[in-house]
């Protein structure tokens, strides 16, 4: 079970996350490739990296995670959807 509903539209990846989801499930990760992300609703949710100060996520911003950087989203209060694009 993953801690968001997801899409693929164009090769783009459409995640949503709700304010709803426990703590728990929201943990430090890595991914298997780079990864652009663009904020399409904040909702008052942050972004930290590993060693790095979590930061208040803005619409619109872009956010590069280079592969096997550890990483994580903190809730906020309402949704959270972003669009991922993934690189080799």
């Amino acid at each position: 079970m993953t801690p968001y509903t997801q899409k693929i539209d164009n090769g783009k990846i459409y995640r949503t996350f709700s304010p709803d989801v426990e703590d728990e499930e929201l943990k430090w990760h890595q991914d298997l490739k780079d990864r652009k992300v663009t904020i399409l609703e904040s909702g008052g949710w942050s972004f930290q990296m590993d060693d790095k100060l979590p930061n208040k996520l803005q619409i619109a911003e872009q956010i590069f995670i280079p592969k096997f950087a550890w990483h994580r989203v903190i809730k906020g209060t309402s949704n959270l959807v972003v669009e991922i694009e993934e690189y080799d």
